[in-house]
């Protein structure tokens, strides 16, 4: 794969730039977190098969205390440094080069990132607060997932209808589906479904925000390659501003994601396959997300139509944890099998 240096050079710069933001905010933001008591409380009920997570808080527990909100920040980075750069693109010779209309690329890029990350955000305060035990405004979880396909339909829409995209290329062949109309449910499909795997996988310090920089930076050699000028520039400020975040996510976590990152980048994350074109790669280096999200649907299933579990718990990262695997162990070994993921991933991409 062929790289322009002026493109890269720039994008570069740009990464730097948003580590070096995000890095300086950080630690103000995570005392104020402390401030605001916006943290982790004891005995949360998380999504683990329907029952409340004794497995989870036996094993986490300790962590009570730990602040959420790391995607808020983020966000906050990405979104007001590509609104500053993106004018400046032209002063470093970058050209302004889509195979989109740039302004409606641009839209439904953020509007996934932040409609999503709002989403999250609302559901972070209820759990942080207590309000979610006490029902005062109050989502089900059927009506979250409500409000995320909602989401996710406009957004594909405006795919489909503004960008006049209705097909899936299966990569490394000839094999082009055009889906017509068809595609706007499924490309709602992938993005909730992305948002609830990447939401489940993040049980583990570290463990989806690692997976996350590995699946940016081979989207963002993709879109560099293919001189997606918005794709670009978007990617190498979240994977800056994801980079300094980690540092703070690694074990043991001083920081966490929390629902607001969660649902943002995994439903970005699609998003982003969608407008690369590249759908088969986007489920190869997200296969572990996928199996996460799987895992915990197999358990909901089992025990509604079976009467028992097939999991000692759900998703599997809590499995082998309740098989004795330590955390950092497990961590380490899913970012490299996600390593292994991208570099094939990347490769099937360039056939």
């Amino acid at each position: 794969m062929v790289f322009h240096t002026i493109f890269m050079e720039a994008y570069l710069g740009f990464l730097i730039f948003s580590f070096i933001v995000s890095s300086l905010a950080i630690v103000p933001f995570i005392n104020m977190l402390y401030q605001m008591k916006f943290r982790r409380r004891k005995q949360q009920t998380i999504d683990t098969g329907g029952e409340k997570a004794k497995e989870f808080d036996k094993m986490h527990n300790w962590k009570a205390g730990t602040p959420v909100g790391g995607g808020l920040l983020i966000i906050l980075v990405v979104t007001v440094l590509f609104f500053l750069m993106y004018p400046m693109l032209r002063r470093f010779g970058v050209p302004i080069t889509s195979a989109y209309n740039v302004h409606w690329e641009m839209l439904i890029v953020f509007l996934t990132f932040i409609s999503f990350g709002l989403l999250g955000l609302y559901d972070d305060f209820l759990k942080s607060f207590g309000y979610a035990r006490t029902g005062f405004f109050g989502l089900r979880l059927k009506h979250k997932f409500a409000i995320q396909w909602l989401l996710a339909l406009i957004t594909s829409m405006l795919l489909y209808f503004e960008l006049g995209i209705d097909i899936l290329p299966i990569s490394s062949t000839n094999l082009v589906l055009d889906l017509g109309w068809i595609y706007i449910p499924i490309a709602a499909f992938i993005i909730v479904g992305f948002a609830n795997s990447y939401n489940i996988t993040d049980g583990l310090d570290g463990l989806s925000s690692g997976l996350l920089m590995i699946c940016l930076f081979v989207f963002w050699a993709i879109s560099s390659s293919s001189l997606d000028t918005i794709l670009s520039l978007f990617i190498a400020l979240w994977l800056g501003a994801l980079i300094a975040f980690l540092y703070f996510n690694i074990y043991p976590a001083r920081l966490w994601v929390g629902d607001v990152g969660s649902l943002a980048f995994g439903a970005t994350l699609a998003v982003v396959g969608l407008l690369i074109g590249k759908i088969v790669v986007l489920f190869i280096i997200g296969a572990i997300f996928i199996a996460e999200g799987l895992s915990s649907l197999a358990q909901i299933l089992s025990k509604k139509y079976l009467g028992r579990r097939i999991l000692p718990v759900a998703p599997f990262h809590l499995t082998l944890q309740k098989l004795g695997w330590e955390e950092p162990k497990i961590v380490a070994r899913a970012w490299l099998l996600g390593i292994t993921l991208g570099v094939f991933g990347l490769w099937l991409a360039t056939m």
